[in-house]
């Protein structure tokens, strides 16, 4: 079972990584309108000119990085979830407790070190 004062510890560490989650998302969308601004009025086209493949890849890479920014936001929701109702930090296949050394590293995990390694 955690104390008040690890919990304490690990929601504030879940809403550093939300906040954390939050700029890189607004980062990341004004970076994407900025690609998208400075390839609006060129004539690239991707698969003929030089340009078009470095901008279709960077407006690729933009978009994986907000996606994994947006998926930090509902990892840690759940995470909230889990502390707010009493299932944080156990184990969702064995149902057992997950370290919390690896809650520390990783607040948002949902399984033990055993479960995870098995996947």
């Amino acid at each position: 079972m955690l104390g008040p004062e690890l919990v304490a510890e690990l929601r504030e560490a879940l809403l550093a990584r939300r906040r954390d989650a939050e700029r890189r998302l607004a980062a990341l969308g004004g970076h994407f309108r900025d690609i998208v601004d400075a390839s609006a009025n060129s004539n690239a086209d991707d698969e003929h000119d030089p340009e078009g493949a470095t901008i279709a890849f960077e407006r690729s890479q933009v978009d994986a990085l907000a996606r994994d920014a947006r998926q930090d936001l509902e990892d840690v929701a759940a995470a909230l979830v889990r502390l707010g109702d009493g299932r944080y930090g156990t184990c969702e296949v064995c149902g057992g407790q997950i370290a919390v050394e690896r809650l520390q590293v990783r607040p948002t995990a949902r399984t033990c070190v055993a479960c995870a390694a098995r996947r």
